[in-house]
């Protein structure tokens, strides 16, 4: 035994001595076999990234990880290859609250599931009449997809102990409480399995067994870790101690406690049992400081090197380095061939390649993927969604779809909005999935308050083929009218008209369609339908007969086509994407109230974007315009300016500077522009201004490209709630020297 020899051994036999580790006397003569212990404990876990970082510069060779939770996502990420250094820049580029609350991108969704998502406070199962609660907050598919993406160059690996560092982490069989060691199988759905904690995420089933965070029972697998062989241990433990009763002030603090509690008294043996035993000092944070990451990465690093002279004496005494298996260079698409689909019985094949959006073979960005996993997700119709990547017996390679359908398929919704127009409103939505059939969905709307309406919707979601859907809607609403240009426009004769100079405007429209729609080029969505509107217009202000003055009362039936493209980030304070509305109906029958009716056309299209000019300040700009074509006498269905707000029955649209229908014509072009300053997180200050020629046959001169006759500017504040935003704006007009003042609480509806 040669002389360097000697000295490795006495040196190893001075961090015997210098450490609790104490093992049999033949470990001296053999190569040391490194285990690392890696604790759950949420965002706390990025201790472990820094710690790594030392142990990785002192040249130890880590021969096997076990984790949990937190502890699981880090050891399986640096067991398939990576390095700490490239674990940091990993988990500093990742959003988690976006991550974590499965945020869905809004240009992932559907206009059906947009809108679904944008008018509804509060969603609850309510099958056979009775109101439940889900199982979890969130279903992790967004940390799944994560982890399939970055994991993605060993997913042929199925027994872990073959990955470059051999692995496995800890879950808990939710339904006999048994500490499972899950060292085989799917990476990312074993990860995802240790890391399920229990209310906050959907427990993971894998062969048949529920899983939900290892931690529940076994948060800090040293026992398992020493079963496989290792010499010598390595802990990393990011573990909350138990709180004191004025500590736990939160559900989130007694559900750690209990957790706590259930590992709490095994964990001083296992810290006396562990070799090298690292403790952050993390009492600052919680499991959810993902914003602090760089500060508890840092307390990892020092908790570490705290442990120098341990770590290097046992990187000396190993006979070997760790070998480098380098993560391949980031390749951001991915091919698929083919896709087997498998777990479906209420839902089609080509339903669900419409919701994803792509067909094989193809290739496309993980984003692309992304989205489309995401836009199936957002039915809400599957309560898991898996996948993976497996070969054939041929060698083709094919993604793997397991689908769990969610056995809930009747929903509660509540809603809550006031506005200008509508005024006060509580809606009650009753919604049953496979009413009929397969994919189909039916919708009730009922909004209760100042003017009473409903939404009725069916619709039969083909994916690719054709999708066919009814609607039936009621809306009515009372406007006080300032301004007589809108009820000068139909032909009726009203004595002494000049002499008013307000008038209460009763209008209600019954509006029911018929329509197939479709996917064009995998991002419009196409349709044509028949539609029958019922449109009456009345004032008792003016009263000629019967205590009412009717300026219109007809049914009006139509044939129209649409399209739309929507990828706006948000629907209310956008900040990057696109929106296109187009449409066109041609009314051929009516019955005619004021017996002027001809054949008549109305076409109409609006586009807007909005984009960043720094990272608080956004820029949305559009422009929109309408036109009819003959039916001179149609003046109920005229484009009517002025407001603020959405979601108006048929051509009413918003202008700042001007009240509610204050400007009519039957046709009309319209620029706008607004600025939003987010200066708080969720709280916006806005500055707007539009501008607008309308008037009588507009596009038949080149009036349409004048000057704008009509401008108004606005200044605002919102807030983003819960309930929906909440927004007051101060309007103005320098036209008229009027201002006008608008008030919005709650999701448009």
């Amino acid at each position: 035994m040669n002389f360097t020899k000697q000295l490795k051994q006495i040196s190893w036999f001075c961090v015997l001595l210098a450490t609790p580790f104490l093992q049999a006397q033949d470990t001296i003569n053999r190569d040391i076999k490194v285990g690392l212990v890696l604790s759950g404990g949420g965002a706390k876990g990025f201790a472990h990234i820094g710690a790594l970082k030392v142990i990785e510069d002192a040249g130890i060779r880590i021969d096997y990880i076990g984790g949990t939770s937190m502890g699981a996502i880090v050891g399986a990420l640096y067991a398939s290859g990576y390095s700490a250094n490239e674990l940091d820049s990993i988990f500093r580029a990742i959003d988690f609250n976006t991550l974590i609350q499965d945020g869905l991108p809004r240009s992932a969704k559907t206009f059906y599931e947009k809108e679904d998502a944008e008018r509804y406070v509060l969603t609850l199962p309510f099958n056979k009449f009775k109101i439940s609660f889900p199982s979890a907050i969130f279903k992790g598919q967004n940390v799944y997809n994560l982890l399939f993406r970055l994991t993605n160059h060993v997913s042929e690996i199925d027994d872990f102990s073959k990955l470059p560092i051999p692995f496995f982490c800890m879950a808990t069989d939710i339904e006999t409480g048994e500490s499972v060691v899950l060292e085989s199988g799917f990476l990312p759905e074993a990860i995802a399995a240790s890391g399920a904690f229990p209310s906050l995420f959907e427990p993971v089933t894998i062969n048949g067994r529920m899983f939900v965070d290892g931690g529940v029972v076994n948060n800090y697998p040293l026992d398992e870790l020493k079963a496989r062989g290792a010499d010598v241990i390595i802990g990393i433990d990011v573990q909350d101690r138990l709180l004191t009763q004025d500590e736990l002030k939160s559900a989130t603090d007694i559900l750690l406690q209990i957790s706590n509690l259930q590992t709490g008294n095994s964990m001083k043996d296992k810290v006396r049992r562990t070799d090298i035993y690292i403790k952050p000092n993390i009492e600052a944070f919680n499991v959810v400081s993902f914003a602090e990451g760089e500060a508890i990465i840092n307390n990892g690093i020092l908790a570490a090197e705290m442990k120098q002279k341990q770590l290097d004496s046992l990187a000396r005494i190993q006979k070997g380095s760790r070998i480098l298996h380098p993560v391949p260079a980031s390749n951001d698409s991915i091919h698929i061939n083919q896709i087997k689909i498998s777990g479906i019985k209420s839902y089609t094949r080509d339903y669900v390649l419409g919701k994803l959006k792509f067909k094989p073979p193809t290739s496309m960005t993980y984003k692309k993927f992304n989205e489309g996993l995401n836009n199936l997700a957002a039915t809400n119709n599957f309560k898991t969604i898996k996948y993976q990547k497996e070969k054939d017996t041929t060698g083709n390679e094919y993604l793997k779809l397991n689908l769990t359908e969610n056995p809930d398929n009747t929903f509660l919704r509540l809603g809550l909005h006031y506005d200008d127009l509508y005024k006060s409103a509580a809606m009650v939505n009753v919604t049953k999935k496979r009413f009929l059939t397969d994919n189909d969905v039916a919708s009730l709307d009922v909004m209760l308050g100042d003017n009473v309406r409903y939404s009725l919707q069916y619709y039969i979601d083909r994916g690719f083929g054709f999708s066919f859907g009814i609607n039936s809607d009621y809306n009515q609403f009372q406007k006080s009218l300032s301004f007589i240009n809108f009820i000068n426009r139909p032909v009726i004769e009203i004595p002494n008209l000049e002499q008013l100079n307000k008038i209460d405007l009763e209008y209600s429209d019954l509006t029911s369609q018929i329509y197939l729609q479709t996917l064009f080029r995998q991002v419009f969505t196409l349709g044509a339908g028949l539609e029958h509107k019922r449109l009456r217009i009345s004032t008792e202000t003016i009263a000629l007969t019967q205590g009412k003055t009717f300026f219109e009362d007809s049914d009006f039936y139509s044939f129209y086509g649409f399209l739309k493209y929507d990828s706006l980030d948000d629907r209310y304070f956008p900040t990057k994407g696109v929106i296109f509305e187009g449409d066109f109906h041609h009314y051929f029958a009516s019955s005619d109230f004021n017996n002027v009716f001809e054949d008549f056309s109305i076409g109409k299209a609006h586009i807007m974007t909005a984009f960043k000019l720094f990272p608080k300040l956004a820029l949305q700009v559009g422009t929109e315009g309408g036109f009819r074509i003959n039916g001179g006498s149609a003046g109920g269905l005229d484009f009517l300016l002025g407001g603020y707000g959405n979601n108006f029955v048929n051509n009413i649209r918003p202008f700042f500077g001007y009240d509610f229908l204050e400007i009519a014509g039957d046709s009309y072009v319209k620029a706008e522009f607004e600025f939003d300053y987010e200066f708080i997180n969720k709280n916006h200050l806005s500055f707007a201004g539009n501008f607008s020629n309308i008037g009588d046959g507009l596009f038949e001169t080149n009036d349409w490209i004048d000057a704008p006759e009509f401008t108004g500017y606005a200044i605002g504040y919102g807030l983003e709630t819960f309930i929906g935003p909440i927004e007051i704006k101060y309007t103005w007009s320098p036209d008229t020297g009027n201002t006008e003042w608008f008030f919005n609480l709650g999701f448009w509806f």
